[in-house]
């Protein structure tokens, strides 16, 4: 029977999410004449949720996270991928074990994949250009090599991809290499057969917007190599399909191949370029070009990887056989002791990346080219499709909290208030003490109680915490009072000294609530700060 339930509550789960996400449930009316619940009191115990920072920031520290512990720099990032420090707190983590429920009750795909071979093939780069992870880690120590000798403003405004720029005393034949990408042949613009004739031709400054135009073809390839290695090796593992449901492998790797094919459809455009250009200008109509495959295939793959991540640790934790194959796979020479997470990463450092290295494009252009067409809207149009990453990762994040809540709250005997909805998000939640007042002359607190706010941008729910015993046991929140926020919530801050009420109290006015009737609570946080806090949240319009 607890397994009949749980599937159901499960295929509940799936149907809310899709109609939530693709806009098919309306704003319900909330029920304003259901008598109110009179429900025994017990102690909360802090908050499930936490307002969540914003996903560009959290997934820009996964990207990072690996530099600082490479380098030994001990700073405070959060890590996205990490289920104990991220956003993900435990209520996600119980729709992140339904999801893996889910999928263990799939059937297992045996069906062999074939392995990826490019179609094209790179004419400039050779094969032996490293993996993108070592490119992208380079990178990013001469950034903050920079940063500890020329300051962050400089690092900021001058050229963010180090490596490019030449030293006033060297001559222009010895522009720097890509980090990382020393490689033979043709590492570099001016070693290319082709325009050796042109280098006596071209200032320094012509030469340095080249390699920089160049830069964004070898990085291209390095980038197209790491992913082919992560399709053939780990994707297409018959070994991880054996164990793995349908599901699970396509939360583990979404639509990786898409992007691959992106990636090598754009190499061939930008190397095509050079074939009949030696001298490079047309890049920002290269990247405009390929602005709708970009978009197609990075966002639906960022907004995954929160899933993605938090599956590989479900899977570590509890499948044995699992954490064996892919330490197995892991050590496979292809992958040059890189791990299946730097693999999975490298779709959001591309596309983050990009945008450092069209801007150094454009910083090198300056006094040389007037003819470097559409290089600021190309800029742009990677700048708004990481921007729609973000707001696509942040409305699937809030999707998952409903979701997530709406399995937690009890409205008793009210009738239910759909949380699933379109537009409705979590804006703030914690325990308060509802301080009960008594006395004709002098007011005297007679009892406290707890109560735990959900504050959403269009709802007021006032609880109670309380745990069941149930076959699906755990806590839940049953609701007390609800009401419109913000039309019919409003805060006020009171006289405490004169009432006699502890400083961090305040007054919560419902001026219609479940019954349509006019209510008002005292309410107590723990700080003056965690007061100013909730009279802020509770005054936004």
């Amino acid at each position: 029977m607890a397994h009949v339930m749980e599937d159901e509550r499960i295929r509940d789960d799936e149907n809310a999410v899709t109609k939530a996400l693709d806009g098919d449930t309306d704003r319900p009316g909330l029920d304003e004449n259901s008598p109110e619940t009179n429900v025994e009191d017990c102690a909360a115990s802090g908050g499930l949720y936490c307002t969540s920072e914003g996903f560009s920031e959290a997934l820009r520290s996964v990207a990072s996270s690996q530099l600082w512990n490479f380098i030994g720099f001990s700073l405070p990032i959060s890590s996205l991928f990490s289920l104990k420090s991220s956003s993900l707190k435990s209520s996600d983590m119980h729709c992140v074990e339904s999801e893996v429920k889910r999928a263990d009750a799939t059937e297992v795909s045996t069906q062999p994949e074939e392995t990826y071979v490019a179609k094209f093939k790179s004419e400039y780069i050779s094969s032996s250009v490293p993996l993108y992870q070592e490119y992208w880690i380079n990178s990013l120590k001469k950034d903050l090599h920079r940063a500890q000798h020329t300051g962050l403003s400089e690092l900021v405004t001058s050229v963010r991809l180090p490596g490019l720029k030449t030293p006033p005393a060297l001559s222009p034949t010895a522009v720097l290499s890509p980090p990382g990408l020393r490689t033979k042949p043709y590492a570099l613009w001016q070693e290319l057969p082709q325009v050796k004739s042109l280098l006596n031709s071209l200032s320094e400054h012509e030469i340095q917007l080249q390699e920089a135009m160049f830069e964004l073809i070898v990085s291209e390839a390095s980038y197209q190599k790491s992913l082919i290695v992560a399709l053939n090796v780990f994707q297409c593992s018959a070994e991880l399909k054996q164990i793995l449901s349908r599901v699970q492998h396509h939360v583990l790797f979404s639509n990786l191949k898409d992007v691959c094919r992106v990636s090598e459809r754009f190499l061939q455009d930008m190397e095509s370029h050079l074939g009949q250009h030696e001298v490079m200008s047309q890049v920002g109509d290269i990247v405009l070009n390929h602005q709708q495959g970009f978009q197609k295939v990075y966002v639906p793959y960022i907004t995954n990887m929160m899933y993605q991540e938090a599956l590989i640790t479900q899977l570590l934790q509890g499948n044995k056989k699992f954490a064996l194959i892919l330490k197995k796979l892991e050590k496979d020479p292809q992958c040059q002791r890189q791990t299946l997470k730097s693999f999975l990463i490298l779709p959001f450092q591309r596309i983050t990346r990009m945008t450092l290295l069209l801007e150094n494009i454009l910083k090198r252009a300056k006094g040389v080219y007037s003819n470097v067409p559409n290089l600021k809207e190309a800029i742009e149009a990677v700048r708004k499709m990481v921007e729609e990453c973000d707001r696509s990762v942040q409305q699937m994040k809030r999707t998952e909290l409903l979701v997530c809540l709406d399995k937690l709250v009890d409205f008793g005997n009210f009738k239910s208030i759909p949380l699933i909805t379109r537009g409705r998000h979590l804006v703030q939640e914690g325990t308060l003490k509802h301080l009960i007042v008594g006395g004709s002359h002098k007011v005297s607190i007679v009892s406290r109680k707890d109560v735990y706010i959900h504050l959403f941008n269009d709802l007021l729910l006032l609880s109670v915490k309380r745990i069941f015993h149930t076959p699906l046991s755990g806590h839940r929140f049953v609701v007390q009072d609800h009401a419109l926020f913000p039309d019919n919530v409003c805060v006020e801050d009171l006289k405490t000294t004169t009432l006699g009420l502890v400083p961090e109290s305040f007054l919560l006015r419902l001026t219609k609530n479940h019954s349509r009737s006019s209510t008002a609570l005292i309410l107590a946080a723990h700080t003056r700060s965690e007061k100013e806090t909730w009279m802020k949240v509770f005054s936004s319009k």
